[in-house]
């Protein structure tokens, strides 16, 4: 049961806000607390409903998709079912650079720019209006309801922005008070901050955790030892997103926090795909977006195979994302989830194609196989690892106030070459902390090998 203070702000404050900036979300988020109980079937019909709408929408206001769609010798009418998008190419970063203007509507309003944190190479600069991200809005609203949590609730946000006190940050320094919403910057993860973080949670009591799985385990491990106890707090749910959730990780967020983890995979140019509910499903926001996953040539596989994702995004007819290549790899599930909700489930997300390795004899294996090997030893507080080309792996590891031996050396590059090839080389550096990347996001493994190689 919701709160006094809770309801006037997701039922009067936060509405008022939307409105006043042009959003839509609470009829959608309205919508899609319905449509989410609709049969499989009755969610198909809705996606190609909406896709034969939205294809035509492109061919008439979009000059790439008119030019693709004339040139292909394809009507906009026949698409009316998911599988028809099979038929046209797909969307990559490397097109969207070179069609940045061509992909905008003609009759598109309030256009405004965005770009990834370019986590894997550069960043991609991409167009979004309020259509879009009032889907972003409703979509995430909608999944935290799962949890027993509305918009009003206390919330801590671990994310990589850092606070900056320019006009607009004033404001939504206040606007995040208002919604009782505090921030971490991930970018800034010392020990003096980390015992800060600390505090602050325990001070604020918050009802839901949102952010990055890789701070929120640091968060946790750091609490661990320093005897701080942070499962008595009433927190609901820890929400985490925009990294691969590791087992590990989220055992030891669970237990720290005594509460359970529910899974977000999504992104800034993608937007929110797929969302964990209490029943453990990972929910695919199928009203708006069409999954496939597709195998290297990029042929499409059926549910239970494991490829690429591609989205569809529905709701962006300012911009269109058609087929866009996600460089995630993920399986969609056979069987529907437990809950009864109709919307399609991913099985699996296994991280994102650089988060998988090659070795010498090139075998692809998943970062996972080089994780074990660190995490097995005794004394490494943190670790990442980068696979630079096929020769050379470069491992960074955290030790505290442990020695860096001869030994510790030789353990790691035995442990990876076993696994590499035993000519590879691999050279170690002690750091004081792990540097994320610039979107704040940390990876335990990176890989710079290119795809051809692969």
């Amino acid at each position: 049961m919701s709160g006094v203070y809770t309801q006037l702000v997701s039922k009067l404050l936060f509405p008022l806000q939307e409105r006043l900036k042009g959003h839509n979300s609470v009829t959608l988020r309205q919508a899609l607390e319905k449509s989410q109980w609709l049969t499989a079937t009755q969610i198909q019909q809705l996606q190609s409903n909406k896709l034969q709408t939205f294809i035509q929408n492109a061919y008439q206001h979009v000059p790439y998709y008119r030019n693709l769609l004339d040139s292909l010798g394809i009507k906009a009418s026949d698409f009316n079912s998911p599988a028809q998008l099979a038929r046209l190419p797909f969307l990559t970063k490397a097109v969207i650079r070179e069609n940045e203007d061509n992909l905008k509507a003609d009759n598109a309003q309030g256009l405004q720019k965005f770009n990834t944190g370019g986590s894997s190479g550069s960043p991609l600069i991409f167009f979004l209006n309020n259509e879009r991200v009032s889907h972003d809005v409703a979509e995430k609203w909608r999944a935290t309801r799962w949890w027993d949590v509305d918009i009003g609730d206390r919330e801590i946000v671990a994310w990589g922005s850092p606070i900056e006190l320019t006009g607009q940050d004033r404001i939504k320094m206040v606007r995040d008070k208002v919604m009782r919403t505090k921030l971490i910057p991930a970018f800034d993860l010392g020990e003096q901050q980390i015992h800060d973080f600390i505090q602050r949670i325990r001070s604020f009591k918050p009802k839901m955790l949102f952010g990055y799985p890789s701070v929120y385990d640091l968060i946790a491990r750091k609490a661990q030892e320093q005897g701080i106890k942070l499962n008595d707090l009433g927190i609901k749910v820890a929400f985490v997103t925009s990294e691969r959730l590791y087992d590990h990780q989220c055992a030891n967020i669970e237990q720290v926090f005594g509460c359970p983890v529910a899974n977000g995979y999504g992104g800034r140019d993608a937007g929110f795909i797929a969302h964990q509910c209490p029943h453990g499903g990972m929910h695919i926001s199928a009203e708006d977006i069409i999954v496939e996953i597709i195998d290297p040539v990029g042929k499409p596989l059926p549910a239970g195979e494991s490829g690429e994702i591609v989205v569809t995004h529905l709701a962006t007819s300012a911009f269109p994302f058609i087929r866009y290549r996600t460089g995630d790899i993920g399986t969609l599930s056979k069987d529907p989830c437990l809950c009864g909700r109709g919307l399609p489930l991913l099985e699996k997300i296994d991280g994102r194609s650089t988060d998988f390795i090659v070795a010498q004899d090139g075998t692809v294996m998943h970062g996972l196989a080089l994780i074990y090997v660190l995490r097995e030893i005794p004394g490494i507080q943190e670790f990442k690892i980068t696979q630079q080309d096929l020769e050379h792996t470069h491992v960074e590891i955290c030790l505290g106030n442990a020695p860096f031996t001869a030994a510790l050396h030789e353990r790691i590059s035995q442990g990876l070459k076993k696994r590499l090839g035993q000519s590879v080389e691999i050279s170690v550096e002690t750091v004081e902390q792990i540097t994320p990347e610039k979107s704040g996001k940390y990876r335990y493994v990176k890989s710079l090998v290119e795809i051809e190689q692969r």
